[in-house]
């Protein structure tokens, strides 16, 4: 995990002990039920972990901060970020039961306070966040539609409430409606890693 290191070197013992046991428990798990690639597990700390600490690149989640994690699967990019953000809180949604078994556990494993869980679809879920994550989960309207009615209207963060997505690829046709108000960001502006080339994030404020 020292390319964690190398771009967050200010963590505390127990965060750089957190994502150290990631591998091993995300190894265990995924032998049992795959939330990962067979192949990508080696990759673990690049693919899955860094990247979903680009969000925390974008923007550093105040204290008290309450973030949604839609289709999270198997804890992505919730489950690094709430190990970064201990004292902002994560709930994690995913409508396929065994993905969102294996993100409790893990977190549960890590003695992680600050998640919450459900096995539903974003739609039903009724709670109000600052921020909605994700991961490549589905295009950018279709986000907007199902999380615009959980975007609380008070502010706390550096950037208004919203989306943070993550995304691979060419988006401008995905952002086209967006683009007066939506934020690309490459993801190779924060790590440099061959990996990050084609990798995106997208920040869009709602409400």
């Amino acid at each position: 995990m020292d390319i964690i290191l190398k771009y967050f070197p200010d963590l505390t013992e127990k965060q750089k002990a957190n994502f150290a046991a990631l591998y091993d428990l995300y190894s265990d798990w995924n032998a049992k039920i795959n939330v990962i690639s067979r192949k990508d597990i080696e990759n673990l700390y690049i693919h899955h972990v860094l990247h979903s600490l680009a969000i925390a690149k974008i923007l550093k989640f105040k204290p008290m901060t309450k973030i949604v994690d839609v289709g999270t699967g198997g804890g992505f990019p919730a489950i690094p970020l709430a190990v970064l953000f201990p004292e902002s809180s994560f709930h994690l949604v995913d409508s396929v039961g065994k993905k969102i078994k294996v993100a409790a556990e893990i977190a549960s494993a890590l003695g992680l306070q600050n998640c919450t869980f459900a096995n539903d679809r974003m739609e039903n879920v009724r709670e109000k966040f600052d921020f909605a994550v994700s991961r490549a989960v589905m295009p950018l309207a279709d986000l907007v539609k199902v999380v615009r009615k959980n975007i609380a209207k008070e502010q706390k963060n550096a950037l208004p409430n919203g989306i943070i997505c993550l995304k691979g690829g060419e988006l401008q046709h995905e952002i086209q409606n967006f683009k007066n108000i939506a934020t690309l960001y490459n993801i190779s502006d924060f790590f440099s890693e061959e990996y990050f080339l084609t990798k995106k994030a997208v920040y869009l404020p709602v409400n």
